[in-house]
C-alpha cells in the first residue's frame, strides 16, 4: 500500500517541504558516491550509547556529538529508505506547510525529528547502532495531516499477487492504517526503527494545536 499523491491543493508554494526533499536527496548522492557510505552512517547517524553518555566513540566526528541528533535526520541507509521518506513528504508536507507557514513547519519538523530520536533511545539505551532517517520527522506530519485533511483523498497503490490498483482513500484510514502498524511492528527483529516513527507521530499530534493556533486552514 503505498500513497502516490493527494487531490489537496495548496495556496503558497511549498519553499521548505522541497528544501528539505533536495537536502535528503543532495546529502545521500554524496554519501552514495564517498566510497564511505557506511562510514557516516556511524559517524553521523544517532547512537542511543553515545547520547545517553555524551561521549563519541570511534568513527568519531569533529563537532559534539549532541549534533548527530539532527544531522541522523537527512542520512538514509539505502535508495528504497529516503525514496519512501520523501514521496510521503512530498505527498503530505505541503499542505501543512501551507497552514503553518514555512518558517513554522520547519521548526515543527524538526521538533517531531528530535522526538523520535528520543523515543528511540527510550526504547533502546543500550545500542550502539546508528538510527538515520527522516521517519520520524515526517511521522509528525502525517499526524498533522491526519488532523488538519482527515477527509483529503490520497490515491493510493495496492497490490495482491499480480492484481495491482489505485484508490482513492479518505487520509484518516490510510494514515490511521499505518499508524497502527508501526505500532504493532515495535519489537520486530529487524532494521525499522518503529518506535521512532511512534514517537515522532505522536509528537504531532500534541505540537499541532500549538503551530495551527491563530491559523485558519485554506479555503
Amino acid at each position: 500500500m503505498i500513497p502516490l499523491y493527494d487531490t489537496n491543493p495548496t495556496k503558497n508554494i511549498s519553499y521548505i517541504t522541497m528544501a528539505l526533499i533536495v537536502a535528503n536527496a543532495g546529502i545521500f548522492f554524496a554519501q552514495a558516491t564517498s566510497g564511505h557510505f557506511n562510514l557516516y552512517l556511524f559517524q553521523y547517524g544517532v547512537t542511543p550509547l553515545e547520547i545517553l553518555n555524551m561521549r563519541d566513540v570511534e568513527p568519531t566526528i569533529p563537532y559534539p556529538i549532541g549534533i548527530t541528533i539532527i544531522t541522523s535526520m537527512f542520512l538514509h541507509g539505502g535508495l528504497m529508505h529516503i525514496a519512501g521518506n520523501m514521496l510521503f513528504l512530498w505527498i503530505f508536507g505541503n499542505n501543512i506547510e501551507d497552514i503553518f507557514g514555512h518558517f513554522q513547519f520547519m521548526l515543527f519538523y524538526i521538533l517531531c525529528g528530535i522526538a523520535a530520536v528520543f523515543a528511540h533511545i527510550y526504547q533502546f539505551t543500550n545500542s550502539d547502532l546508528p538510527l538515520v532517517g527522516a521517519s520520524g520527522a515526517v511521522s509528525g506530519i502525517l499526524a498533522a495531516y491526519l488532523i488538519a485533511f482527515p477527509r483529503a483523498k490520497v490515491h493510493t497503490l495496492f497490490w495482491f499477487f499480480i492484481i495491482v490498483k489505485i484508490f482513492p482513500l479518505p487520509a484518516w484510514l490510510l494514515i490511521t492504517t499505518w499508524f497502527l502498524v508501526q505500532i504493532m511492528s515495535i519489537g520486530n527483529a529487524d532494521q525499522i526503527a518503529w518506535g521512532s516513527h511512534v514517537g515522532g507521530f505522536l509528537a504531532g499530534i500534541i505540537l499541532y494545536p500549538f503551530f495551527r493556533l491563530g491559523k485558519e486552514l485554506p479555503a
